[in-house]
């Protein structure tokens, strides 16, 4: 796949704490990315950085080959990153539909413009795409809902709209499932792998395993900053490197060594 977005030699630091150390990873166009590790790891600061809410104390991060380190973070939700938060954003005394139509402002060229979507004079060409959108992701039936008013599981997916209202290429989803139930957790999992399929590319921070093996085809793993693993989902519970940062070294011990003897039978 193509790279979309990289990451090259990219570091942090809070004054003398170096809080992300030489990543670098490469987002290809379409992925199901998992960016994953334990507490502290560093998994938001990178969020931070992609999004433009941090610059990086060196290496760069490239767009489709722009260099974007440096650039605000209202103009990359225009180049197309868009993401969701840990706790829901949303305003809870407005409805479904005006929250999501909160999210087509990152459009907007003029003050005209800016007003518009929020327009409730008629059908406007804001407002039939928000409805639009709603619809086609299975949310058609609540547009005039107070926001307040809905279950959680829902306001969750309210948020993962708006973001999407922005045209995004890369939509970046902050524990999406935290929260949630396992009911719930499989209904959001189906709801992400259609947004993917629309062609949107993903990239969740989640502690839910189960959720980052059936959604995502691919994962990074933090740990103190570093990276420690880079590849495919499927083979991440079995690296070395991963299970010592998960369950430390005597216990990653053990992991490998019962698996040796499970291989071995």
């Amino acid at each position: 796949m193509t790279a979309l977005m990289s990451l090259t030699n990219v570091s942090k630091n809070f004054g003398g704490l170096a809080v992300i150390s030489d990543v670098s990873f490469d987002v290809p166009a379409g992925a199901r990315m998992a960016l994953i590790g334990p507490n502290g790891a560093g998994k938001t600061t990178i969020f931070n950085l992609i999004s433009g809410v941090y610059e990086p104390s060196e290496g760069e991060i490239r767009l489709e080959g722009r260099e974007i380190s440096a650039t605000p973070s209202r103009e990359r939700i225009g180049l197309g990153i868009a993401r969701s938060f840990q706790n829901i954003r949303l305003m809870p005394h407005l409805s479904v539909l005006e929250n999501v139509m909160l999210g087509q402002q990152s459009r907007a060229g003029s003050l005209k413009d800016m007003l518009s979507p929020l327009s409730f004079l008629g059908k406007s060409k804001w407002r039939q795409e928000a409805e639009d959108l709603l619809d086609q992701m299975g949310l058609g039936t609540f547009p005039g809902e107070v926001v307040a008013t809905l279950p959680y599981g829902i306001r969750k997916k309210i948020e993962v709209v708006r973001a999407l209202v922005a045209k995004p290429k890369i939509l970046m989803l902050d524990e999406p499932a935290a929260g949630l139930n396992n009911t719930e957790t499989a209904n959001l999992k189906d709801f992400l792998m259609k947004i993917a399929a629309s062609g949107v590319t993903l990239i969740v921070v989640e502690h839910d395993m189960s959720l980052v093996r059936s959604l995502c085809d691919h994962a990074v793993v933090l740990n103190f900053g570093e990276k420690i693993y880079d590849g495919p989902t499927a083979d991440v519970q079995k690296d070395p490197a991963v299970l010592e940062a998960y369950l430390g070294m005597r216990h990653a011990g053990k992991a490998d060594s019962a698996k040796e003897a499970t291989d071995v039978a």
